[in-house]
């Protein structure tokens, strides 16, 4: 007896998630904003939208910044109560937030802003080593 099984739909907009792997670079961000942005439209959680755009250019801002080699791995997940992403990096270095930043300051806000806009933010192993930091937008809110 031969058994269907459907296709798993990863980086289709009916799948549950979204996963890209790249070299991040000055532009990479703009392009996975708009990825992220058509996403949560078509997840119909286009309210998460500003909160999860404005994350996921951190995250990436960092591995430009921090991460050597810039190759990373981003995870976009749809969850019952709003959506994840993940940035995983082949990097052993942990972010730091910073306790204070000066006005004149280029950096050191990515963190601070993070935690501003999402509901949750952490760090953990990457699977083959480095690390993975993520974050969650929209708890409490279920889709429609």
């Amino acid at each position: 007896m031969n058994e269907y099984f459907p296709p798993v739909l990863v980086g289709h907009p009916l799948a549950d998630q979204y996963r890209m792997s790249f070299t991040a670079g000055a532009h990479s961000a703009r392009h996975v904003r708009r990825i992220v942005r058509s996403y949560l439209r078509e997840w119909d959680l286009a309210e998460l939208s500003e909160a999860v755009e404005l994350g996921v250019t951190e995250l990436l801002a960092n591995v430009v910044r921090h991460v050597p080699d810039r190759r990373c791995t981003v995870l976009l997940r749809r969850q019952a109560d709003g959506v994840r992403v993940e940035v995983a990096d082949g990097s052993p270095r942990q972010p730091v937030p910073s306790v204070w930043v000066s006005d004149d300051a280029e950096g050191g806000r990515g963190l601070v802003l993070l935690e501003a806009v999402a509901d949750t933010w952490g760090v953990g192993p990457a699977p083959g080593g480095g690390k993975t930091v993520w974050f969650e937008c929209g708890a409490g809110r279920a889709p429609a």
